[in-house]
């Protein structure tokens, strides 16, 4: 797969470069009302998540299918980081016979196959979840200038899936990121990893991008979902 790829090629670049992902999870934790001791971090990358937790657990549980980001994930002994994909169908069949107090998830799930599916085998844990997911407004000039359709979902249609199973609390933010340059900004793009290695466009297409731009910025738009 072409975006495990990209993630696994730029893991050791991700962490220079995420600083959007950072924010999110820090709002993530913020929002908790508890201090869980069995985790689960669905779509864990390079620890994040882990990086931030600031209590004491007896384990945490950290998946993705990036080889390259679990390679410089925190280890420990409280701590178990497994290669595998969510997009599968195997994926949940092992992690259901296991017990958590809380399952977290942090800019991963955007990049579902099956969300319906994913929401209906979260539901099934019977946990309490918090999950951060990257929506369609995402890039939102930068795809309008360049005529392109997002490859993510909208927020509402994101909502509208997880009411079928969780019935979540839902907020949605926007967040901006400045950069010097639309070179630096396409080389972002490149090396955070959000580009899910696609590449639409050729030389001259993107160079006209880069020329036509209209903002110092790039767009982001996160939904939170917490059922606590």
């Amino acid at each position: 797969m072409k975006i495990r790829i990209e993630f696994s090629k730029y893991a050791k670049e991700y962490n220079k470069h995420n600083i959007i992902q950072n924010k999110v999870v820090d709002r993530l934790l913020n929002k908790l009302n508890s201090q869980p001791k069995k985790i689960l971090d669905i779509g864990c990358g390079s620890g994040a998540i882990c990086k931030k937790i600031d209590w004491k657990y007896e384990s945490f549980t950290g998946i993705d299918f990036a080889k390259g980001m679990l390679d410089i994930h925190p280890k420990s002994k409280n701590i178990e980081c497994t290669c595998s994909d969510f997009n599968k169908s195997y994926f949940f069949e092992n992690l259901i016979t296991k017990e958590y107090d809380y399952i977290l998830s942090a800019s991963a799930l955007q990049w579902a196959e099956d969300l319906d599916n994913i929401f209906y085998q979260l539901s099934r844990f019977n946990t309490p979840l918090s999950l951060a997911i990257f929506t369609s407004n995402t890039f939102k000039t930068l795809n309008d200038t360049a005529s392109l359709e997002s490859i993510l979902r909208s927020a509402s249609d994101i909502d509208k899936l997880q009411k079928k199973y969780l019935n979540c609390k839902v907020e949605v933010i926007n967040y901006k990121l400045e950069f010097d340059s639309v070179r630096d900004m396409f080389r972002y793009i490149k090396q955070s990893g959000v580009s899910a290695s696609r590449k639409v466009l050729n030389y001259k297409q993107t160079k006209k991008l880069m020329d036509e731009y209209p903002l110092n910025y790039l767009e982001f738009e996160v939904i939170y979902l917490s059922s606590h």
